[in-house]
Protein backbone atom coordinates (compact mmCIF):
# COMPACT_ATOMS: atom_id res chain seq x y z
CA UNK A 1 0.00 0.00 0.00
CA UNK A 2 1.60 3.21 -1.22
CA UNK A 3 0.96 5.78 1.83
CA UNK A 4 3.03 8.67 0.11
CA UNK A 5 4.74 9.67 -3.04
CA UNK A 6 7.18 12.71 -2.19
CA UNK A 7 9.18 15.39 -4.29
CA UNK A 8 12.10 16.18 -2.29
CA UNK A 9 15.59 17.12 -3.99
CA UNK A 10 17.47 15.87 -1.08
CA UNK A 11 15.51 12.35 -1.62
CA UNK A 12 16.18 10.17 2.34
CA UNK A 13 17.08 12.75 5.03
CA UNK A 14 16.56 13.32 8.62
CA UNK A 15 13.57 15.10 8.38
CA UNK A 16 11.91 12.50 5.55
CA UNK A 17 13.37 9.16 7.72
CA UNK A 18 12.22 10.42 11.00
CA UNK A 19 9.32 12.97 10.81
CA UNK A 20 7.51 11.59 7.91
CA UNK A 21 8.35 7.78 8.53
CA UNK A 22 6.75 8.39 11.55
CA UNK A 23 3.65 10.20 10.54
CA UNK A 24 2.67 7.48 7.98
CA UNK A 25 3.71 4.31 9.89
CA UNK A 26 5.60 3.04 7.25
CA UNK A 27 7.61 -0.05 7.20
CA UNK A 28 9.43 0.80 3.44
CA UNK A 29 10.96 3.27 1.97
CA UNK A 30 11.62 2.84 -2.03
CA UNK A 31 13.83 6.33 -3.47
CA UNK A 32 13.28 6.18 -7.16
CA UNK A 33 15.83 7.35 -8.81
CA UNK A 34 18.03 6.88 -12.37
CA UNK A 35 21.14 7.93 -10.74
CA UNK A 36 21.40 6.68 -7.30
CA UNK A 37 21.48 3.01 -7.98
CA UNK A 38 24.89 3.48 -9.69
CA UNK A 39 26.48 6.26 -7.62
CA UNK A 40 28.20 4.30 -4.66
CA UNK A 41 28.62 7.41 -2.60
CA UNK A 42 25.03 8.49 -2.59
CA UNK A 43 23.33 5.30 -2.07
CA UNK A 44 25.72 4.88 1.65
CA UNK A 45 24.79 8.33 2.53
CA UNK A 46 20.64 7.14 2.20
CA UNK A 47 21.47 4.35 3.81
CA UNK A 48 22.41 6.29 6.71
CA UNK A 49 19.35 8.57 6.76
CA UNK A 50 17.27 5.14 6.80
CA UNK A 51 15.29 4.40 10.37
CA UNK A 52 16.73 0.80 11.84
CA UNK A 53 13.07 -0.08 11.38
CA UNK A 54 12.06 0.35 8.14
CA UNK A 55 13.25 -1.27 4.87
CA UNK A 56 15.24 0.69 2.12
CA UNK A 57 14.94 -0.13 -1.58
CA UNK A 58 16.86 1.89 -3.84
CA UNK A 59 15.37 1.55 -7.90
CA UNK A 60 15.22 3.46 -10.94
CA UNK A 61 12.10 4.82 -12.08
CA UNK A 62 11.55 1.91 -14.42
CA UNK A 63 12.48 -0.72 -12.02
CA UNK A 64 10.21 1.22 -9.19
CA UNK A 65 7.01 1.53 -11.96
CA UNK A 66 7.53 -2.32 -12.54
CA UNK A 67 7.88 -3.35 -9.02
CA UNK A 68 4.92 -1.01 -8.03
CA UNK A 69 2.86 -2.75 -11.23
CA UNK A 70 3.52 -6.18 -10.28
CA UNK A 71 2.49 -6.06 -7.07
CA UNK A 72 5.68 -7.00 -5.06
CA UNK A 73 5.35 -3.96 -2.92
CA UNK A 74 1.91 -4.45 -1.82
CA UNK A 75 3.29 -6.20 1.05
CA UNK A 76 4.57 -2.92 2.64
CA UNK A 77 3.41 0.18 3.70
CA UNK A 78 5.57 2.02 1.54
CA UNK A 79 6.70 5.71 1.14
CA UNK A 80 8.24 6.82 -2.33
CA UNK A 81 10.65 9.54 -2.59
CA UNK A 82 11.53 10.98 -5.55
CA UNK A 83 14.08 13.69 -6.45
CA UNK A 84 11.93 15.82 -9.31
CA UNK A 85 8.50 16.55 -10.67
CA UNK A 86 9.08 14.60 -13.52
CA UNK A 87 10.29 11.50 -11.76
CA UNK A 88 7.10 12.03 -9.94
CA UNK A 89 4.45 12.42 -12.81
CA UNK A 90 6.08 9.50 -14.46
CA UNK A 91 5.07 7.60 -11.17
CA UNK A 92 1.59 9.06 -10.72
CA UNK A 93 0.90 8.53 -14.37
CA UNK A 94 2.49 4.62 -14.40
CA UNK A 95 1.95 3.57 -11.50
CA UNK A 96 -2.29 4.91 -11.00
CA UNK A 97 -0.83 7.16 -8.20
CA UNK A 98 -3.56 10.03 -6.76
CA UNK A 99 -1.65 11.69 -4.24
CA UNK A 100 1.84 13.78 -4.27
CA UNK A 101 3.37 15.80 -1.76
CA UNK A 102 5.49 17.99 -2.76
CA UNK A 103 8.66 18.67 0.05
CA UNK A 104 11.16 20.49 -1.76
CA UNK A 105 13.69 21.21 -4.64
CA UNK A 106 16.53 23.16 -5.35
CA UNK A 107 16.25 26.84 -6.29
CA UNK A 108 17.54 27.87 -9.66
CA UNK A 109 18.21 30.58 -12.25
CA UNK A 110 15.39 29.37 -14.36
CA UNK A 111 13.07 28.38 -11.18
CA UNK A 112 10.66 30.67 -8.80
CA UNK A 113 9.76 29.79 -5.33
CA UNK A 114 6.39 28.43 -5.05
CA UNK A 115 6.62 27.40 -1.15
CA UNK A 116 9.36 28.21 1.09
CA UNK A 117 11.38 25.25 0.20
CA UNK A 118 9.52 24.70 -3.45
CA UNK A 119 10.72 26.06 -6.39
CA UNK A 120 9.59 25.18 -10.21
CA UNK A 121 10.73 25.95 -13.65
CA UNK A 122 7.80 26.88 -16.11
CA UNK A 123 7.56 23.26 -17.21
CA UNK A 124 7.36 21.82 -13.97
CA UNK A 125 4.64 24.31 -13.37
CA UNK A 126 2.81 22.64 -16.13
CA UNK A 127 3.29 19.49 -15.07
CA UNK A 128 1.73 20.39 -11.88
CA UNK A 129 -1.05 21.84 -13.41
CA UNK A 130 -1.83 18.84 -15.40
CA UNK A 131 -1.58 16.42 -12.47
CA UNK A 132 -4.24 18.55 -11.02
CA UNK A 133 -6.06 18.16 -13.91
CA UNK A 134 -5.90 13.95 -14.35
CA UNK A 135 -7.30 14.32 -10.67
CA UNK A 136 -3.66 13.89 -8.50
CA UNK A 137 -4.22 15.49 -5.16
CA UNK A 138 -1.08 17.68 -4.76
CA UNK A 139 0.02 19.39 -2.04
CA UNK A 140 2.97 20.88 -0.83
CA UNK A 141 4.14 20.11 3.21
CA UNK A 142 7.57 20.23 4.10
CA UNK A 143 6.95 18.50 7.33
CA UNK A 144 3.71 16.53 8.92
CA UNK A 145 3.34 19.39 11.39
CA UNK A 146 3.37 22.18 8.41
CA UNK A 147 -0.47 22.46 6.63
CA UNK A 148 -0.84 21.03 3.38
CA UNK A 149 -0.98 23.68 0.67
CA UNK A 150 -2.81 22.33 -2.59
CA UNK A 151 -0.48 23.01 -5.22
CA UNK A 152 -3.49 24.90 -7.42
CA UNK A 153 -2.82 27.77 -4.47
CA UNK A 154 0.40 28.49 -4.84
CA UNK A 155 1.15 28.36 -8.94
Amino acid sequence: MIKMLRVDHRLLHGQVAVSWKSALDVDCILVANDSVPGDALRKSAIKLAKPADTKLVIKTIDDSIAAINSGKTDKYKLFIVVESIADAARLCRECGIKQLNLGGTKATAETRAISKAMNVTPTEEETLRALVSEGVDVEIQMVPDDAAVKVERAL
